[in-house]
């Protein structure tokens, strides 16, 4: 999720700096590859002496679309991501974990690209992506034990495969592996645990739903009376007002999904859900605030027009997804 989602209404063009971060060299693209939203945030300085972070390439000339957005391309994405998960869903459920699978190995590529041109870390792909998919697919047919077995194959491929290149910042590349190995495609596995509930494509729609949610509650409520900051250090735009809607929306969403949409459920459990969803929703937006952040860029990637990259989607999935399967295996049981 974006910034600028959850402060007030800014004029039209105006950018609003973060706090003052390590400054990092504007200068051309490497490649030409490589888009605007992945690129360097320059320094720009201010009449007053104070720097200013713009998300252009340092020329000082201010966007017209608000933070950098194409609004109707952003919906018109949005729309057809939907329209994908719902019916590959509700149609077949194999399709979808081949949707999640799919998700995962091109999460990880735009992980493992920033990485590679930020830091100059170089994470084994290969193994990451052949066993992240595995991950899922164990997840979905063997359930919480076959994810782990997955799991720990995977940074075990990881350790051996690193192998066949030079010693020299081995072990750099091997943590680097092991982190996106569980931050992506280890997460990812929960969805596919609920899937394989009986119930298992509303208990995937319900998480998709409260997560949803409370980005539009903490949009709603941010835009119009959002003041406080909540984490100005890692996400300036967000605020403690529109942390307070997220809370709410998402709980009320959950309140009315566990009452119709879930087998055995009940409001209040929905109520627990949904300020589960809304808390790790907002601390897993803030986790990717804090990796960009140290990369010095905008966006994980440029693959969907209006939101960024992949993993600018699912920054707030992949740590809701554990939290809300744990709840309905404690409330409603494993289906």
């Amino acid at each position: 999720m974006n910034d600028s989602s959850w402060g007030p209404p800014r004029a039209a063009g105006f950018y609003e700096p973060p706090e003052p971060a390590r400054a990092v060299p504007a200068g051309p693209l490497r490649d030409s590859g490589e888009a605007a939203q992945t690129r360097p945030m320059s320094i720009v300085p201010e009449p007053g002496g104070v720097p200013e972070q713009r998300p252009d390439g340092g020329d000082g000339k201010r966007s017209r679309k608000r933070a950098g957005r194409d609004l109707p391309a952003a919906i018109g994405v949005g729309l057809a991501l939907g329209a994908v998960v719902l019916a590959s869903l509700f149609v077949y459920k194999p399709v979808f974990v081949g949707v999640i699978a799919v998700a995962v190995v091109v999460g990880m590529w735009e992980l493992s690209s920033r990485l590679a041109e930020r830091k100059g870390i170089r994470v084994p792909l290969p193994p990451l992506a052949v066993g992240g998919a595995a991950m899922v697919v164990s997840g979905y047919l063997r359930g919480p034990e076959g994810a782990w077995v997955a799991a720990a194959l995977t940074a075990l491929a990881v350790l051996v495969w690193r192998m066949a290149r030079p010693p020299e910042n081995y072990l750099r590349d091997v943590t680097a592996g092991v982190f996106a190995a569980f931050y992506v495609p280890f997460l990812a596995t929960f969805v596919a645990l609920m899937l394989a509930a009986d119930d298992g494509a509303w208990r995937v729609l319900t998480f998709i739903l409260l997560t949803v949610v409370s980005d539009t509650g903490a949009y709603a409520v941010g835009w119009r009376l959002g003041r406080r900051k909540l984490a100005p250090r890692i996400s300036p735009g967000k605020t403690r007002e529109g942390l307070a809607g997220a809370v709410v929306f998402a709980m009320a969403a959950g309140a009315l999904a566990l009452e119709f949409l879930i087998d055995d459920g009940v409001w209040w459990q929905g109520l627990v859900i949904g300020l589960g969803a809304a808390l790790s929703a907002t601390l897993g937006d803030l986790g990717e605030s804090m990796i960009k952040r140290d990369l010095g860029i905008k966006d994980m990637g440029t693959l969907l027009p209006g939101h960024g990259g992949i993993m600018d989607r699912l920054d707030s999935l992949l740590p809701t997804a554990p939290v809300v399967w744990l709840l309905f295996l404690a409330f409603v049981g494993a289906g």
